[in-house]
């Protein structure tokens, strides 16, 4: 039986909310303590359809956010940065959340739940990392010298006008995003065309190619490394093991933590690649909701 048949995609509400004059798509579903989920490079709410139904009716208040630039949300041509988006999760918190909430996020979501942690510990009651990024992009003393020339080329293609919109448009073909998943994915299973189609249909959208060139080029933003000791909050990490986007080599920090006893879990899923979330849910949603559990019981939030 694989990942799809066990749990099916719902229809997700689709909601609007305008910030900064630009509307911005988000879910909402479920009574309680409310949990915000924040999806990484290229992927939107749909990325959570497994996970946002189990999580609210185990009594939870569950949200999810398109990030500026992605899915359903507007797509402005101007600088993406880690910093935009934690103003559009700040305001959004402020006008429709307004309670200490638990961030959960995948890849870049994991980096911007961080930086919410360590940034506004009154609007944060804990978090939930998921193959956590290193940063909005990989910094250049990551690679080797041949690598680091190879991706200084890469960026300046994809910032060119012209030849930036001919690589756009390879990049986002169906077929093109189907290998890209096989990448990252362990479970070829859990690629279904509905997820093909997630990836494709907002790459469509006015302004995309625009959106995807200045991420490519924006500083990679905050260390995980410096942010860490700043969160006081207690933290659950999950690490799909096969994950070749941010291999579980690098989670050694979030590891030492939870050896240290500081508040936080670490737990590492087998046969489990990138997107933890939508490969292996039933695996990730009893981790959360054990945690959430726990946590809860320990907490003084009323």
């Amino acid at each position: 039986m694989t990942t799809q048949q066990l749990i099916p995609s719902p229809n997700l509400e689709k909601l609007t909310w305008m910030w900064r004059g630009h509307s911005i798509q988000y879910t909402v579903m479920g009574q309680g303590k409310p949990l915000l989920l924040i999806h990484g490079f290229g992927a939107s709410i749909g990325h959570w359809r497994k996970n946002i139904p189990p999580l609210a009716d185990a009594g939870y208040r569950v949200f999810a956010i398109d990030l500026l630039g992605f899915g359903g949300s507007n797509k402005p041509v101007l600088n993406y940065t880690i910093e935009l988006w934690q103003q559009q999760l700040r305001d959004f918190w402020q006008e429709l959340i307004k309670e200490p909430t638990v961030f959960v996020g995948n890849s870049i979501g994991g980096l911007l739940s961080m930086v919410m942690m360590s940034e506004y510990p009154e609007m944060t009651a804990g978090g939930v990392l998921i193959n956590c990024a290193g940063g909005l992009n990989h910094r250049p003393e990551e690679f080797n010298f041949p690598l680091r020339t190879i991706m200084g080329m890469f960026t300046k293609i994809v910032g060119s006008p012209v030849a930036g919109k001919v690589l756009f448009n390879a990049i986002r073909q169906k077929e093109r995003i189907r290998n890209t998943l096989h990448q990252v994915y362990y479970d070829r299973n859990a690629i279904t065309d509905e997820l093909v189609d997630m990836l494709y249909e907002p790459s469509c959208d006015p302004n995309a190619q625009q959106v995807f060139a200045s991420i490519l080029t924006a500083p990679a933003g905050p260390k995980p490394s410096e942010l860490l000791p700043r969160i006081q909050q207690p933290l659950l990490i999950l690490w799909g093991e096969a994950d070749p986007w941010t291999p579980i080599q690098g989670a050694f920090l979030y590891q030492e933590r939870a050896k240290n006893g500081k508040d936080t879990e670490f737990h590492s899923i087998p046969n489990t690649g990138h997107c933890p979330q939508d490969e292996n849910p039933t695996v990730v949603n009893q981790y959360i909701l054990d945690w959430l559990q726990r946590f809860f019981a320990q907490s003084k939030i009323v």
